[in-house]
């Protein structure tokens, strides 16, 4: 007779086992390729390129599905070509894993001004606040990202690319909100989330 208590411990070896397995084939990944634009702990320093430290698994993986399948247009498509649905989890969960680090901001008093968009928005132009969806502290959820600590030039790209309908995913709230921001609202926002 088997042991319920035995059991259990052994399908929580085998999940380890296979977890273990799934991070040294994200790493593999990331060491082959993925380095070369997002750094092998996901904080890569060219600003055209998102940080991924700290991004919520679920996350990354709709994207990478989303590059895959072509919903989602870029560098990454073609990137994300080979990648499987295990390559795809795994890498989700290697880079979540990964703790996201604080960067200095530029321009504090500017990014007050994006401080305070991000969390009361622009009730004149019907802005609505970043952090009604994005979270006080920009971490995201598992549908949404994590802002705090990405680089302010990709999150203005972001934000000018969801407004020209260039951002082909997730688009249909951020189209709205990033057509009534102003440039200076877009930059101030997104210092602000640099250096949060």
């Amino acid at each position: 007779m088997i042991r319920p208590l035995a059991f259990l411990a052994a399908l929580g070896l085998v999940a380890g086992t296979a977890q273990a397995a799934d991070l040294a084939r994200a790493e593999a990944i990331v060491s082959q390729v993925c380095h070369l634009c997002h750094g092998k702990e996901g904080e890569n320093s060219n600003a055209v390129y998102p940080r991924l430290a700290g991004q919520s698994a679920a996350y990354i993986t709709k994207q990478l599905t989303d590059f895959k399948s072509g919903l989602r247009k870029g560098t990454m498509n073609s990137m994300a070509e080979g990648l499987d649905e295990a390559d795809i989890a795994a890498l989700g969960a290697y880079f979540s894993s990964k703790p996201p680090q604080a960067h200095r901001v530029s321009e504090p008093e500017f990014a007050a001004v994006g401080e305070y968009i991000y969390k009361n928005g622009n009730k004149w132009s019907g802005v609505a606040s970043c952090a009604s969806c994005h979270g006080a502290e920009a971490a995201g959820t598992d549908t949404l990202p994590r802002l705090a600590g990405q680089h302010a030039r990709y999150l203005v790209i972001q934000l000018k690319d969801f407004n020209t309908r260039e951002r082909t995913n997730d688009n249909a709230v951020m189209q709205s909100i990033a057509s009534k921001l102003t440039e200076l609202e877009i930059e101030a926002v997104a210092r602000y989330l640099s250096g949060k």
